[in-house]
């Protein structure tokens, strides 16, 4: 069986003397392994297609319950990652979130528009690595079903919260006056913080990369999202701990 698909390539593993084994999250089937036999020949045809984070037109062939690679046309490469090795790290994390919350036969289509265009911000724009990174964050944990509830303090009910917290586990913010309720997996949050973090949860997915705050919230936003997303999955990512080691911070 043939199908025409659209997927960006998420992992690569060589195989063999010229093969490739390709994680592809794609808009049809959702998350698939794939064989790209002859990927790394000279001349191959497939070779830029099997290339990580390359986005194509794939044709694939389904038999005895594996994919392979036939035909691709390339869409995007988002070559300006490889200009900068703490934009590439940071777009090998945003893969690496990708295919941790992506199953097969289960499509996704938002989550895969979701990681296009993040790759397309860091390697294209000018905005902030760790901004693309935070609202990223924060949209695939809504979209994979983890949306924070950050609209009014937990245990009060305020929204005008003042030193909010949020908590880890439940996925709640929390206000200082609700200190004693606090659970022990928190991270502190601002004002500013606060309102990013709704915002990023919310807002039309054209928008999401387009708001501004302070340096000091946007760190504060990020180390509370990369903690969140560490914790509802249960898991460390050893790219963003590279991608932190060679970040700048302002």
């Amino acid at each position: 069986m043939y199908i025409n698909t659209t997927g960006l390539v998420l992992r690569v593993t060589d195989y063999k003397d010229s093969s490739r084994i390709l994680t592809v999250l794609t808009s049809d089937e959702g998350k698939l392994t794939v064989s790209a036999r002859g990927a790394m020949r000279r001349g191959s045809k497939l070779s830029a297609a099997s290339s990580l984070f390359a986005y194509s037109n794939m044709t694939l062939y389904h038999s005895r319950d594996r994919w392979t690679l036939t035909e691709a046309q390339t869409i995007q490469l988002f070559s300006g990652l490889s200009r900068d090795v703490a934009r590439l790290a940071l777009g090998s994390y945003i893969a690496e979130l990708l295919e941790a919350v992506s199953d097969e036969d289960m499509p996704n289509p938002e989550i895969l528009s979701l990681g296009l265009n993040a790759l397309y911000m860091l390697s294209e724009s000018d905005r902030d690595p760790l901004l693309v990174k935070a609202a990223f964050e924060v949209r695939l944990m809504c979209l994979a079903g983890f949306e924070p509830a950050a609209g009014a303090c937990a245990v009060c009910g305020r929204e005008d919260i003042v030193s909010p917290v949020l908590d880890l586990r439940g996925g709640q913010v929390r206000c200082a006056a609700c200190k004693g309720a606090m659970p022990e997996e928190t991270a502190p949050l601002c004002p500013g913080s606060l309102d990013a973090l709704r915002y990023t949860a919310a807002c039309d997915a054209k928008k999401l990369f387009s708001f501004r705050v302070p340096d000091s919230a946007l760190m504060k936003l990020s180390r509370a999202a990369e903690s969140f997303v560490a914790v509802q999955l249960d898991r460390r990512f050893k790219t963003l701990d590279f991608f932190k080691q060679l970040y700048q911070t302002p």
